[in-house]
């Protein structure tokens, strides 16, 4: 599936295109399942040309789950037959996995877990590893500290709080009444309603001093109009570089007059292998299960992405590139 133009979820359409050929340390990937990100509608609509260089017709999709099927040249990691889970090159400008076939970094790939279907592993990659990320590295998270997480129900914060609980930190988050079940099922301490509850003051009462991390997943305006002040003093607010809404110079200034840093996950987008690799490690031993997904198949992206573009989804999006 293809894009030629940019614009709404109707541009995305079929298309053939060569099967490519993988260059010194990549892998090509055959691909079994995707995922949608909120990060590939604003690709969609050209929102990040700040961070990736497009091209037409340009192949849409950052996760894979899938078999190996061919390496290039200096890969020894890999080998034909290897099943796999991770990321294609698209940060970089290349093609991505809304696709049968997609090269892919050798060192963003991990061994699919045991137990794990590539429906499971599919949508874990990009908001695994962003959570991953955000909270160990970005946020410094340790044992016995305590967290909020912004959008508890949706792929980065199911990952988060089950990050979280492996740590040992104490985990809130904020989501939909409906998902409360599901959050605290994964972990989650206390679940806030972000539309009808006091926040504030649940979040005050639960911790005094306020919290040593926010993972915000959603975007600073859709939770309070100073989030940031719910950090404890020394203490972080890692922001998620893609969202739409995010703090000013002015507002990271003012936090940092509290003791409080307000950053980007961005800051350590490089060590993303690294995450992934200890994202597959949790996974192997049991500390994460699966996200809930909707399955549909990769004909249908136009819906997945009108689903996701609405937000509220719990879980993940999964699109097969054949029947599941």
């Amino acid at each position: 599936m293809v894009l030629t133009e940019f614009g709404g979820p109707e541009v995305l359409h079929a298309a053939e295109l060569p099967t490519p050929v993988p260059g010194a340390d990549e892998v090509l990937v055959e691909i079994a399942c995707t995922s949608v990100n909120p990060a590939d509608w604003k690709t969609r609509e050209g929102k990040l040309s700040a961070y990736i260089d497009y091209h037409f017709p340009f192949v849409l999709g950052f996760d894979l789950a899938g078999v190996v099927a061919a390496v290039g040249p200096g890969v020894t990691r890999w080998q034909v037959g290897d099943q796999v889970f991770g990321m294609s090159n698209q940060r970089n400008g290349a093609d991505g996995t809304y696709a049968e076939y997609c090269l892919a970094s050798s060192e963003l790939l991990a061994p699919l877990p045991a137990g794990w279907s590539h429906v499971d592993a599919a949508g874990l990659p990009v908001a695994g590893s962003t959570a991953y990320g955000g909270m160990v590295d970005a946020g410094g998270l340790r044992d016995g500290q305590t967290v909020l997480i912004n959008g508890g129900a949706g792929g980065v914060g199911s990952a988060a709080i089950q990050i979280a609980r492996a740590l040992g930190a104490r985990v809130a988050v904020t989501c939909s009444p409906k998902n409360f079940d599901y959050v605290t099922g994964l972990g989650a301490e206390l679940a806030i309603d972000y539309r009808g509850g006091d926040v504030v003051a649940q979040l005050r009462a639960w911790a005094p001093s306020g919290v040593d991390l926010v993972l915000d997943a959603v975007g600073l305006d859709t939770l309070l109009p100073h989030a940031e002040e719910l950090v404890a003093p020394g203490g972080n607010y890692v922001e998620i570089e893609t969202l739409i809404s995010r703090a000013d110079a002015e507002r990271v200034a003012r936090a940092a007059e509290r003791g409080v840093r307000i950053v980007s996950n961005m800051i350590v987008v490089q060590r993303q292998p690294q995450h992934l690799m200890e994202l597959a490690a949790l996974c192997a031993r049991g500390v994460i299960r699966p996200p809930e997904t909707e399955v549909l198949p990769l004909s249908k992206v136009a819906d997945a992405h009108r689903l996701v573009e609405a937000g509220h989804v719990r879980g993940k999006v999964i699109l097969a590139t054949r029947p599941h």
